[in-house]
């Protein structure tokens, strides 16, 4: 596969970001009832179709949507001036993202059953806890894409590459969604809360204009470079100024 090829294919790959964005923001727009509160609530919630429609679009579908953009975006950053933090930063979202796809299967596919199950008058299943492993996944996830991504605004805002101040919105996204969504929600309401769509349009935004930059940009040099630099290779030797024996 030659340069331009790969330069097409990154390109293409950063525009899942934006697409990751919009579906993580629709994923998460309506809240679930409390659990502890409002049981039944909740139950129905969560056993309704809908509920597993978002969750199997936004957070699986937008999960492996996040995987691709952050690869795409770390290579596309990978010959800036911020591609060694931009390499570690790939790394650290990338683990993260995946360890959140644990807790996000049981999500769409295990809590619709519970739910069923208490409607259906299996009051006991409320009692149900899931393994201590899950909930170190879920946290070390959490913290690995936090960090993973505001990792990766910072690179963008170094790198001289991408527009900085879609780094700095890329950052804010990630402030948004995980420490002020994720983090605070489970703390107070045990639920989303707005900030979350909030912070996943913001990140849609910031991978919007990340996309528009590079799709604007050749993705070759021009033919009169590209002629020059043939003419200058082909310069007789004796014939440049600095290849002349000095008096």
């Amino acid at each position: 596969m030659n340069a331009q090829n790969i330069t097409h294919w990154i390109r293409a790959g950063l525009w899942t970001l934006p697409l990751y964005g919009l579906i993580t923001a629709w994923g998460t727009l309506e809240p679930q009832p409390d659990q502890q509160k409002d049981p039944d609530a909740w139950a129905r919630f969560v056993s309704s179709g809908s509920y597993q429609t978002s969750h199997l679009l936004g957070s699986t579908g937008g999960t492996i949507l996040a995987i691709f953009g952050v690869f795409a975006l770390g290579c596309c950053l990978a010959t800036s001036r911020a591609g060694r933090l931009a390499l570690a930063a790939t790394v650290i979202t990338v683990a993260g993202t995946a360890l959140l796809m644990v807790p996000a299967a049981l999500s769409t596919f295990a809590t619709p059953a519970i739910g069923k199950a208490y409607l259906d008058g299996n009051r006991d299943v409320m009692l149900l806890e899931f393994p201590s492993a899950m909930t170190v996944s879920f946290l070390l996830g959490l913290l690995l894409a936090f960090l993973g991504n505001v990792l990766l605004g910072v690179a963008v805002w170094q790198s001289r590459t991408l527009p900085r101040w879609a780094g700095a919105l890329w950052i804010a996204g990630a402030v948004l969604f995980y420490l002020l969504g994720v983090v605070l929600g489970q703390a107070t309401t045990g639920s989303s809360l707005p900030t979350q769509p909030a912070g996943a349009l913001l990140t849609a935004a910031s991978g919007g204009w990340m996309a528009w930059n590079q799709s604007r940009r050749p993705s070759h040099p021009r033919p009169s470079m590209r002629l020059a630099r043939a003419q200058g290779s082909r310069e007789p030797s004796g014939d440049r100024p600095w290849d002349q024996p000095s008096p």
